[in-house]
């Protein structure tokens, strides 16, 4: 869907929320490195010229899943780990190395402003064989917005992903909240994303726990089809990864992207 027309078929589904106000007070997670809270909505200029766009893979509707996913099936041997795409892109690119060696497979969720900042890791991300998806453009708390505003963290980041890679990616997962509000839910539909991916384990990692602890918080929790929340721009995350891959080894797990884990 071009991004004109997916703008018309906003205008039309804004009347799913046009009525509600939207849930206040979401329980996030602390803003991570880098994070801006910015009252603007309009776009940051970037500085860097935009990406001749490759078409990459595009959301897609699962049957039988729920409109917002926190788990895969559990009859394989597969679990999904999901990174929110944020914070220092030496880190980032440090963890995809990691786990490409190990022959593992990421979800990322970019934030729309990391991607302005470093547009090169849009297609790094996908060129490593990993999930690219939308986690909104500022890494505000979307489900306390009004419905114009959240649209458009959606849509801002939307349209990001589309330029740098010609797709608005396969996954939404909203900021500061492990779900979406109904609200929230419906203007991701109307934007082109079926399904709103969630979690069902989250590392913590965001609390700078340590490595140690962020492995024993996954190894405690993780089973098969589970997806596992996990953040880019932390340090520790990057230690605790290749023990992480590790125990799922020993529980003859393994780490695949969001897609295969529901293919």
């Amino acid at each position: 869907m071009t991004t004109t027309n997916r703008r018309a078929v906003l205008r039309a589904g804004a009347g799913l929320v046009a009525g509600g106000a939207l849930a206040a007070g979401c329980a996030g997670t602390p803003a991570e490195p880098g994070a801006t809270a910015s009252a603007d909505p309009s776009p940051r200029a970037s500085g860097h010229p935009a990406a001749t766009p490759r078409t990459a893979p595009a959301p897609r509707s699962y049957p039988g899943q729920p409109a917002q996913i926190t788990h895969g099936p559990r009859s394989r041997p597969l679990v999904a780990l999901t990174f929110h795409g944020q914070g220092d892109p030496r880190l980032a690119t440090s963890l995809l190395g990691a786990a490409e060696r190990h022959g593992s497979r990421l979800t990322v969720l970019a934030v729309g402003t990391w991607l302005d900042e470093h547009p090169d890791l849009a297609r790094r991300i996908l060129d490593g064989g990993h999930d690219l998806g939308n986690h909104t453009q500022r890494h505000v708390a979307v489900n306390a917005m009004s419905p114009a505003a959240a649209r458009r963290e959606i849509t801002d980041c939307a349209d990001r992903l589309e330029r740098l890679t010609g797709s608005i990616g396969t996954w939404f997962r909203p900021s500061r909240s492990p779900t979406a509000s109904p609200e929230v839910a419906a203007l991701a539909r109307a934007a082109g994303y079926p399904h709103v991916l969630s979690y069902e384990v989250d590392s913590l990692d965001h609390t700078r726990p340590g490595a140690d602890a962020v492995t024993r918080k996954v190894a405690a929790e993780v089973r098969p089809g589970s997806v596992v929340s996990l953040h880019f721009g932390y340090p520790g995350t990057v230690t605790a990864l290749p023990a992480v891959l590790h125990e799922l080894d020993r529980r003859g797990l393994r780490a695949v992207t969001t897609t295969e884990l529901l293919s």
